[in-house]
């Protein structure tokens, strides 16, 4: 009995403590599941409900347990804890709670492609057992967590497509077992810390698109199981680490756009054998592509374009799986023969989509065997070279083809017809070549072309109706060649046409269509300088989006309808050399954008407006309309009668105004005559001697000019050039020896040129003054503000500082002056149809206008690179008592040893203004001397000191921005300037082989530099 007593005791102390221990247990299960549930509910407070997650985040209520909710996933053991959520690819919206932190068991947070913004919360480190941290594609902001390296178990990191600052810690060099670290497309800053190589698990590193400096470091070397190293889009500097290039297990290398030079190594095939995208574009290399890379068959992807290599593109026979090929803006080839070998090699490479042999040297004609390339191919660029020939008639073949590129080479014969087989195409541009016949009408088949470039060239006939049924074209340039006949009317039945249509410098005849009204999308309508006649139709108001109308230099007639007060968002419209009459319509007084009014030489009489635009003088022209009168003085025009005066006599103001009107008068019936005479000598093709140059500038007498000017008063002289005063009026002084040769220099050069960045000649006297003696003088548009060495070099004498105002130019200003300049050099030098040299850039011959955009001046040196006339030709070989070579300091070296004038001496001279521009300094300035010149100065400041030797306002910033904005700031112009002097020292290197070959890559890099300077 005491037995069974003593077994129902020991029974019912063993139940009692099961229960206990059960109690308890599940009483802390309870608790921790409260724990998550409460951190899960904290977490949803932080979410904004809309339309889009509402469903998603309606699961996440009292009435289901949380492990039911919507991308909430616990264990089966350890009481059912949150082990991942996963609210990917919902549009949510809001900030991640702190809360996170209490999700201890979590293992995988998937929150990407949402709206996730504000900072990370470093409660993310409290989650020790964390293996996949996927935050990419939000808006997160601030830096990344520096406890992040608590999470001892990570393999997966995904903080891409965010808005993060700061650095990258270095204490992410402790997660030993990371095997995928995501970085890209943020705001990150800093070096790369070394502490990555201690990642010896890793496999994907991709820290692309940040704002990274410095070198990359050596111990990424380290890493001998990466396969995908990515490091561009940043500003890295110094070379790449030869022990990277020994990773030889790397699929994928991406180091475009930053700042690194050295060369590719020259066994990349026995380094990196496995390789199979291989880009470094945008970057400093130099050297050559080396023959190896023909070993690397694995090669799907090749990029170098945006470099400084040189010499021959090698043997690609082996690169069978090649699907992007990009060599472009760099200096391969040698301009002849033989260059294009290797579009030959690249018929093996059956997958091909892209080929980009684009802003190099290379020579010789395009190979028959293009025909044979990939059917795959979708984009073949071949710009910008020195290709000449005929275009391959099988290219009609690259049925896949989507953007096709020629432009500015020296293509010749006819446009093939099989290109209208390229039914994919949606850009075709071979501009800027020396085509002739007609534009095929195979072209109607390209229905999804929206992008036509075939300015340029020597094309003749007529537009061929069939563009009508390109119902995709957004942008049309058809100008500058020998196109005749009406413009069909299908061409206006395009409302696709939304970005341009140009159809300048033609020969079209006939009316301006009414229904150029279907454009009411387009932005830019330019027939200006044909032969169109007629009065302009009232439908031209229905062209609401326009911003730029030009019309200049046709046989319009008649007034301005009324329908084009409807055309409110006109910037620039240009109505001159035409027959308008009537008056001045008021309603452009409301043109509140309207920045340029040109109406000269017409037939325009009565007052003109003066609200709007006609309040500022240096935004509208009215000369050659005789019949105007204005009650401004600024205009210079006379002064309006009153009706009492009408049929009394001539005021005195009007009497002495009536000289100049009369020379206006016969100067516009000049520029009539002018006109029809240049559109005859087009047509005919035929160049004409310097014995006729008084038929094709427009003349003025000695008398109407003096009468213009009053009397050559030194009042209005502003300055005095090599030959000349330099006023509104360029004077030659004849006592000079070689001023006749400059005047007819500078004549002849500009007789046929029009740019923006080119100061605009008006009219021209070669006359014989009251004396008898010879006078010669040009009558240029004036410029507001000046030369650039004004701006530059401000006087230093207690005279001249007396009434001086000071005059500084900021970065910005001085870098769009520079593009400006380099874009005028480019027109002269690869887009005139006879290439011509400057021969003088130098600030002094760089103007001003009243928005400070540059315009070059002074062609008096200037020479053409190949004979026009025999008399030009006997000029060219003549030298003039200043030398024909320039300005010493910035003369191009070999042409004080006689070398011929070439483009390349106008890209030294750039060079040497580009660092001027920017250091302050000139190149004759007393502290240089022996070896020490202005490029060497800044040569060997690069790239540490370059804010010791930029001219000090370029680095003053906004004293009201804090100290973080201030730093940013510089640290932004100090790159800016790095790059800047970068060109300017490629353009003026002493050996002309080593320059920068075509002045058109320093105005492309200058652009560049602008756009990420602005953002």
């Amino acid at each position: 009995m005491g037995v069974l007593v003593f077994k129902l005791i020991l029974i019912y102390l063993l139940f009692s403590a099961v229960f206990v221990c059960c109690r308890s247990s599940l009483q802390l299960g309870l608790r921790e599941n409260a724990t998550d549930r409460l951190a899960l509910l904290a977490i949803k407070a932080q979410i904004k409900q809309d339309l889009h997650n509402y469903n998603v985040m309606s699961s996440w209520n009292e009435s289901t347990h949380f492990c039911m909710w919507h991308g909430v996933t616990c264990s089966r053991r350890h009481r059912q804890r949150v082990t991942k959520l996963d609210l990917q690819s919902q549009n949510l919206v809001g900030k991640l709670s702190p809360n996170i932190g209490n999700l201890s068991f979590l293992r995988e947070l998937w929150l990407q492609s949402n709206s996730f913004s504000h900072e990370i919360p470093p409660q993310i480190g409290n989650l020790r057992r964390l293996r996949v941290l996927q935050l990419g594609a939000n808006s997160f902001s601030g830096s990344i967590p520096h406890n992040i390296s608590y999470c001892f178990d990570l393999i997966h990191v995904n903080f891409s497509g965010n808005k993060l600052v700061g650095k990258i810690p270095s204490e992410i060099g402790l997660l030993s077992k990371l095997q995928i670290f995501l970085s890209y497309n943020n705001n990150v800053t800093g070096q790369v810390p070394p502490s990555l190589g201690n990642l010896s698990s890793l496999q994907v590193l991709s820290l692309n698109g940040n704002n990274l400096m410095g070198d990359i470091p050596s111990s990424l070397g380290q890493l001998k199981k990466l396969t995908f190293l990515g490091l561009g889009l940043n500003q890295l500097s110094g070379s790449i680490p030869s022990s990277v290039y020994n990773l030889s297990l790397l699929d994928i290398f991406f180091v475009s756009n930053n700042q690194i030079q050295g060369s590719i190594p020259s066994d990349i095939s026995k380094s990196l054998p496995n390789l199979g995208v291989f880009s470094v574009a945008s970057n400093q290399l130099t050297g050559s592509i080396p023959p190896s890379i023909s070993n690397v068959t694995s090669f799907i992807s090749f990029q170098v374009g945006g470099n400084n290599l040189i010499g021959q593109v090698p043997n690609l026979q082996k690169l069978r799986n090649l699907l992007y090929f990009s060599i472009q803006l760099n200096n391969l080839g040698s301009g002849r023969d033989g260059d294009l070998s290797f579009l030959s090699d690249l018929t093996n490479a059956t997958q091909l989509q892209r080929l980009i042999i684009s802003n190099n040297n290379l020579g010789g004609t395009l190979p028959m065997s293009i025909s044979n390339l990939s059917t795959k191919l979708e984009m073949f660029w071949v710009q910008n070279n020195q290709i000449y020939g005929s275009i391959p008639s099988g290219i009609g073949n690259l049925v896949s083809l989507e953007l096709l590129c020629l432009g500015n080479n020296s293509f010749t014969g006819n446009i093939p017809s099989d290109m209208g087989k390229l039914s994919n195409l949606g850009a075709l541009e071979i501009f800027m070549n020396k085509l002739s016949g007609n534009i095929p009408s195979s072209l109607r088949n390209l229905t999804k072309l929206f992008d036509l470039m075939l300015h340029g060239n020597y094309l003749e006939g007529s537009i061929p109706s069939g563009l009508g049924e390109c119902h995709g074209l957004q942008l049309l340039y058809l100008s500058d060649n020998l196109l005749n006949g009406t413009i069909p009317k299908q061409v206006f039945r395009l409302p696709s046409l939304s970005i341009s249509l140009d159809l300048s410098n033609n020969l079209f005849t006939g009316s301006l269509p009414s229904e150029v009204g279907n454009f009411f999308s387009l932005s830019e309508l330019d027939v200006s300088d044909n032969m169109l006649s007629g009065e302009l139709p009232s439908s031209l108001g229905g062209c609401e989006s326009l911003e730029v109308l030009h019309l200049q230099g046709n046989f319009f007639n008649g007034s301005i309808p009324l329908s084009m007060s409807s055309v409110r968002g006109i910037q620039d419209l240009d109505l001159s050399r035409n027959n308008f009459s009537g008056e001045i319509p008021h309603f452009l007084e409301g043109f509140r954008i309207l920045n340029n009014l040109n109406l000269s030489f017409n037939q325009f009489w009565g007052v003109v407006p003066t609200g709007g635009v006609f309040k500022n003088a240096s935004a509208i022209s009215v000369v050659g309309n005789i019949n105007l009168c204005s009650p401004v003085a600024n205009l210079k025009l006379p002064k309006c009668k009153s009706k009492e005066t009408k049929k009394g006599r001539l005021s005195p103001s009007l009497k002495l105004i009536l000289p100049l009107v009369f020379g206006l008068t016969l100067l516009g019936m000049a520029m009539v005559f002018s006109y029809f005479f240049l559109c005859l000598s087009r047509y005919k093709r035929k160049e004409i001697s310097l014995s006729t140059l008084g038929n094709t500038i427009l003349q003025v007498s000695y008398a109407a000019l003096l009468k213009a000017i009053d009397g050559f008063s030194e009042a209005n002289l502003i300055g005095a050039g090599s030959f000349a005063q330099l006023v509104v009026v360029k004077v030659f002084n004849l006592l000079r020896h070689g001023a006749s040769r400059s005047f007819i220099a500078e004549c002849e050069a500009l007789r046929n040129i029009r740019h923006r960045n080119l100061v605009k000649i008006m009219t021209v006297c070669s006359s014989v003054d009251f004396h008898g003696h010879d006078f010669k003088a040009l009558v240029y548009e004036f410029m507001d503000n000046g030369s650039l060495e004004e701006w530059l070099h401000p006087p230093t004498g207690t005279e001249e500082l007396r009434d001086h105002v000071p005059k500084k130019l900021s970065l910005l200003q001085r870098l769009e002056i520079a593009i400006g300049v380099a874009y005028a050099l480019d027109y002269l030098h690869n887009h005139c149809e006879t290439p011509i040299v400057h021969c003088d850039l130098k600030p002094s011959n760089v103007l001003l206008d009243k928005e400070l955009t540059g315009h070059v001046s002074d062609f008096g040196l200037a020479r053409f690179l190949s004979q026009v006339t025999s008399n030009v030709s006997a000029i060219q070989n003549q030298t003039s008592s200043v030398g024909i070579r320039g300005t010493v300091g910035y003369a191009a070296p070999e042409y004080g040893i006689g070398s011929e004038v070439s483009t390349n001496g106008d890209v030294y001279s750039f060079g040497i203004l580009l660092l001027e521009m920017f250091t302050g300094k000139r190149p004759t300035d007393n502290m240089f001397g022996d070896s020490l010149n202005l490029h060497n100065f800044v040569k060997m400041a690069l790239p540490e000191r370059v804010t010791e030797i930029a001219e000090a306002p370029l680095l003053q910033g906004d004293t009201n921005k804090n100290l973080n904005q201030c730093s940013a700031r510089i640290h932004r112009v100090e790159v800016c300037l790095s790059s800047i002097f970068r060109i300017g020292i490629a353009c003026s290197a002493e050996s002309a082989t080593d320059r920068l070959k075509n002045i058109n890559d320093a105005a492309s890099e200058l652009h560049s530099i602008r756009n990420t300077f602005l953002g």
